[in-house]
């Protein structure tokens, strides 16, 4: 095992080296997109160094004190080789699962920041209820992420909350933490507007789209149609007076079925309408992207069971039940009982598990 672990280490290395000149050649720095997934690959290959350095380290030191043990008569010289023994190896050991993660290669897309689209479901005004109840959990947890929200566009219930809320998300990993929140989140609780107490089982459907860089998707800006109109909203002269909201169509063709679809999408984030412009620009790349991507999401959800990462949407993935306080994710069979911290944002520990569990699916693909 521990060879087999060097010699991976010792290749990975030698990659390292490589790419440290490649980044440096003025040919790659004048392809973009070559120079950035390089550039990404540097610095994914670091930890692995680090982890190597430490891995030899922590031989040399069990070498040593079995050394001593072998070969030392003082009682305390033993006592003292003995502990860092018994440390070294318990740290050997979990570095090398450390490593037999770090080997496994990283989803490229887990970097880049998201495109979310949270649509209320079946269960009319409680649904909308529920799908705002949705924004503001993962507008807590962005926070608590250090992560900025900015909202694209929305269309509020009539009950409260939204019938569709559409928002970016920019941070540092933001889709390698928030991927494995698409799909549908259902709800079991009494609404407001019930009033016989009678509980009632509403959805929401929730979309991470990773979000394309401008050359990673091809799109003839010639064709998009454009239309502006008054945004709506409250307060400010410049509500419905300016016409700031931006309205795009684009007819595009699947690469995977050859079907023509179009594309519509509107954007009234800001009262400027040139940055309402590019941010409509930036959603429809990123449209484009997951689509054009769904075959190798497809892929994945065949091979890991857990499906925690595929943009399966129709999926149920997760039940918050009210009267019980419980939330249970149904891709790992995860419940916890603490649905009002959750609620406010405290959704790291289930994220954590989810990522265990698509980890232990890729460490079988790979049969490392």
């Amino acid at each position: 095992m521990a060879g087999d672990i060097l010699e991976k280490l010792e290749g990975i290395e030698a990659r390292f080296q490589e790419v440290s000149l490649l980044i440096t050649d003025p040919q790659v720095i004048a392809d973009m997109s070559r120079y950035i997934k390089l550039n990404k690959e540097y610095h994914d290959l670091e930890p692995l160094l680090a982890a190597k350095k430490k891995y030899i380290e922590l031989q040399n030191s069990i070498k040593e004190a079995k050394d001593i043990l072998q070969n030392e008569q003082d009682a305390e010289m033993r006592d003292m080789a003995k502990d860092e023994l018994d440390s070294a190896s318990v740290q050997l050991e979990e570095l090398q699962e450390d490593i037999r993660i770090l080997l496994i290669p990283s989803d490229p897309q887990d970097d880049k920041n998201v495109i979310m689209e949270i649509r209320g479901g079946t269960g009319g005004d409680e649904a909308a209820i529920f799908a705002g109840d949705l924004f503001r959990m993962y507008s807590k947890f962005c926070e608590i992420k250090g992560w900025n929200i900015a909202v694209s566009s929305c269309s509020e219930g009539t009950a409260g909350g939204y019938k569709e809320i559409i928002f970016s998300v920019t941070g540092n990993k933001v889709y390698g933490t928030l991927k494995y929140e698409s799909g549908v989140h259902r709800v079991q609780r009494v609404p407001v507007t019930e009033t016989q107490g009678r509980i009632h089982t509403s959805a929401a459907t929730v979309a991470v789209l990773p979000e394309a860089d401008a050359f990673e998707v091809e799109i003839n800006e010639g064709e998009i149609k454009w239309d502006t109109f008054r945004s709506g909203g409250a307060g400010g002269q410049n509500v419905n007076k300016v016409e700031s909201g931006v309205r795009l169509r684009y007819n595009w063709k699947n690469p995977n079925t050859g079907v023509v679809e179009e594309i519509l999408i509107e954007c009234t984030e800001t009262r400027d309408q040139p940055k309402n412009k590019e941010r409509a620009l930036s959603r429809l790349r990123s449209m484009i992207y997951d689509r054009e991507h769904q075959k190798y999401v497809d892929d994945i959800a065949q091979k890991r069971k857990t499906m925690v990462s595929t943009g399966d949407r129709s999926a149920k993935i997760r039940t918050y039940n009210y009267p019980q306080g419980r939330i249970t994710d149904h891709r790992i069979n995860y419940t916890i009982y603490n649905l009002p911290a959750f609620m406010n944002g405290n959704i790291e520990e289930c994220i954590k598990q989810l990522n265990i569990a698509e980890n232990a699916e890729r460490l079988k693909e790979s049969e490392l």
